[in-house]
């Protein structure tokens, strides 16, 4: 019983030292590179924003806005994108994002996929 603790033990360790380190599924990223005000324009015309604040470690506070859509969440990062209900937020270069917003036709219930690229104000 007493080797079977000792490798969970050891197991957990591992696994939070990795993390910590950067070599885990979850890294530390620079805050300067999200933190901000970002916005752009749908193929449709209808305008976005997506506010981040409280950028640590991994985590950041996110709200996102358009058009009479306002979602506000804490967000985990991971390989540079997050999500914030339906819409994806990948940073593609500095000062530049890709959003994705899964929207639903309210006539027809059909789904569709609307992409927009955003830049970054502080």
């Amino acid at each position: 019983m007493a080797d079977i603790t000792g490798i969970l033990s050891a197991s957990y360790k591992s696994s939070v030292l990795n993390t910590a380190h950067g070599s885990g599924k979850y890294v530390a990223v620079d805050p300067s590179l999200y933190q901000g005000s970002w916005s752009g324009k749908y193929a449709n015309g209808k305008s976005f924003t997506v506010s981040v604040s409280n950028v640590d470690g991994f985590r950041a506070k996110v709200r996102y806005q358009s058009e009479g859509v306002s979602k506000y969440q804490e967000v985990l990062i991971k390989d540079n994108a997050f999500r914030v209900g339906d819409t994806k937020f990948t940073l593609t270069a500095k000062g530049k994002a890709q959003i994705k917003n899964v929207v639903t036709d309210a006539a027809s219930g059909q789904t569709y996929l609307d992409t927009a690229y955003a830049t970054q104000s502080n």
